[in-house]
């Protein structure tokens, strides 16, 4: 990807977004939206072991006094050395649990400032579909979903218009958004008649061959076009910028449980990309990390939000996040009244991520799918 002078990388805290609970139209009655509305009211802003020695045994006993005398020196108590090995049994079977868990990136949460104009741009001249929309006048806010697909199988957007808000300052932390597309040249053409602002103009990426080009949206949000051939996940890409990248690798593994599916280092232009997904990079939506050499601090604004992930357990989820040293924002629970689960939590960077879990629904007689019910309790 071309980096170059890209702009400098805090996810928005949970007072940023004008965020309620949001699922499908055909999943819940209105009083139960009502419901779980007026639960989350009371929030101050609406606008933006594994094994004990018994002391009966003396350490010399057990150890040996030369081995007991080193546990006092080095470790002070058993109980210390104890501790540090249930601690770390707990971190593997976490981390193992990670790794197993069938997880998902749903969609990017954002904030625009004419939510109208942004679903234009983005359906006429990004091709995607207006997957489902909602105005809440009594709270100031409506948001609009879209994407390339279904969201129960592709990663989509959530556009976000706070009644009053026109201009949101993006920062420099957030990056990009990266589309597959047919054709660059054409796409680009399009936009330019579109009246869009191109900043890149269609070429191969330096060092390779694929044709990419650059625009933003009547927001200024970035996104990079990547000419690929029937791409099964068109909205492909996520990226931000990041203070120390072999950190935000381990924790994106650990924490998050993905795969590293490629690191590029390019000295020419001082940065570094590191390539994070749950599946291959040419059929999933993948999250892009950034490093500028020598740059730790990114301003992340008030505009970008945070990405929503589906997984089978917000509690394992939490703790694995705690165990890689994430900060978990939003205690996991569940929602009163729905039996859906969700916690939320920032990166060593300050990145916000939205948990949610996957529910059971009955439909249809006694076909049971599973589908994941989309909620968010933000106030803002």
């Amino acid at each position: 990807m071309l980096m170059g002078t890209l702009p400098i990388a805090s996810a928005s805290s949970l007072s940023f977004s004008r965020r309620r609970p949001s699922f499908p139209s055909n999943s819940f009655t209105h009083s139960s939206v009502c419901h779980i509305h007026n639960c989350y009211n009371h929030r101050p802003s609406r606008r933006l072991a594994l094994f004990q020695l018994g002391t009966a045994i003396p350490q010399s006993q057990l150890f040996g006094s030369k081995a007991a005398k080193l546990l006092r020196v080095e470790g002070n108590s058993i109980e210390s050395t104890s501790g540090n090995m249930a601690t770390a049994v707990k971190e593997k079977d976490a981390l193992h649990w990670v790794q197993n868990d069938k997880r998902r990136m749903l969609h990017v949460v954002y904030r625009v400032g004419d939510l109208a104009k942004t679903i234009k741009f983005y359906t006429e001249c990004l091709g995607m579909k207006l997957l489902r929309k909602r105005d809440i006048p009594e709270e100031k806010y409506s948001n609009a979903f879209l994407g390339y697909g279904p969201e129960d199988s592709h990663f989509v957007v959530e556009l976000t218009y706070n009644y009053g808000v026109d201009k949101y300052d993006i920062g420099n932390g957030f990056g990009h958004f990266g589309i597959a597309v047919e054709d660059v040249a054409k796409t680009v053409d399009l936009i330019k008649a579109k009246r869009g602002k191109v900043t890149r103009e269609p070429g191969s990426v330096k060092g390779g061959t694929t044709i990419i080009a650059f625009i933003e949206d009547p927001d200024g949000y970035k996104f990079e076009l990547l000419e690929r051939r029937r791409a099964p996940e068109p909205l492909c890409q996520e990226m931000l910028r990041v203070g120390d990248l072999d950190r935000s690798i381990n924790f994106y593994k650990k924490g998050f449980g993905m795969e590293l599916l490629r690191k590029k280092d390019n000295p020419e232009y001082r940065y570094t990309i590191a390539v994070m997904g749950y599946g291959p990079e040419d059929k999933n939506a993948v999250l892009e990390l950034t490093y500028n050499y020598g740059v730790t601090e990114y301003d992340k604004g008030n505009g970008y939000a945070q990405i929503a992930i589906g997984t089978d357990d917000v509690y394992k989820t939490a703790e694995a996040i705690k165990l890689c040293g994430g900060k978990i924002t939003r205690e996991p629970g569940p929602l009163p009244g729905i039996n859906t689960k969700i916690t939320a939590c920032l990166d060593p960077d300050g990145w916000k991520s939205v948990w949610l879990t996957m529910i059971e629904h009955t439909i249809h007689g006694n076909s049971k799918v599973k589908r994941l019910i989309v909620l968010y309790i933000f106030s803002g």
